[in-house]
């Protein structure tokens, strides 16, 4: 690839020190992430045009299955709506949910030429401490996610909107909302995703940056 190639097609690699953003939602049974039930995850994937601007890529999402002795929080069940027990959820074990979502984003982070994903998510903390508990519970190998570092929406969005509120950052963003999809991973991840865009896109253009030169 030639240097022409380069700002023809700039790799998303310069744009973040070598990491690959990946938005993260989880939708738990509860708050606590080593004794609460990991119920739904749904990552996207950050991907980049010939321009420079970032954009939503693939997605991957799973139901999970309780783990052995979780706890199920039933205020935390009627917050999300789920049933761990509906016989249409086609929840997969902790474990196989973990590979099911971790192998396309780690065949991303290589045809990227990334060093490793980082976790993007609104109150990122909260995603993160679940993700590492179940990989430590599961001894699930070859996690592509920085173990403590996270882009974090809310501080990004109060930036640059002055909301905090996922679904007011999303508005403030010019994004639509659907209260009635809220609270379901899939659907938080996405609109994360195009609110995380939205911002480092805004910003790019209000400072001229160059990935090439990140």
């Amino acid at each position: 690839m030639t240097d022409s190639d380069l700002k023809t097609n700039p790799p998303i690699s310069n744009r973040f020190r070598g990491f690959l953003p990946v938005v993260v939602d989880v939708e738990t049974a509860g708050f606590k992430a080593e004794t609460d039930a990991l119920l739904e995850i749904a990552a996207v994937v950050i991907d980049m045009d010939a321009d420079g601007r970032v954009r939503p890529g693939l997605t991957a999402h799973a139901h999970v299955q309780p783990f052995p002795g979780a706890n199920l929080d039933p205020r935390a069940l009627a917050f999300n709506g789920i049933d761990p027990d509906h016989p249409f959820r086609e929840a997969l074990p902790e474990r196989e949910a973990l590979k099911h979502v971790f192998a396309p984003i780690r065949h991303a982070v290589k045809t990227g030429g990334c060093t490793r994903a980082i976790l993007v998510g609104h109150n990122a903390f909260f995603d993160l401490g679940f993700l590492n508990a179940a990989v430590a519970r599961t001894k699930c190998k070859r996690n592509p996610f920085h173990p403590f570092s996270t882009f974090d929406t809310v501080s990004l969005a109060g930036l640059a909107y002055g909301q905090t509120v996922l679904a007011k950052a999303a508005t403030a963003a010019g994004l639509s909302w659907d209260e009635g999809e809220a609270h379901s991973a899939l659907y938080d991840a996405q609109q994360t995703a195009e609110l995380f865009c939205a911002i480092v896109n805004r910003w790019d253009g209000l400072t001229g940056m160059d990935p090439d030169d990140a």
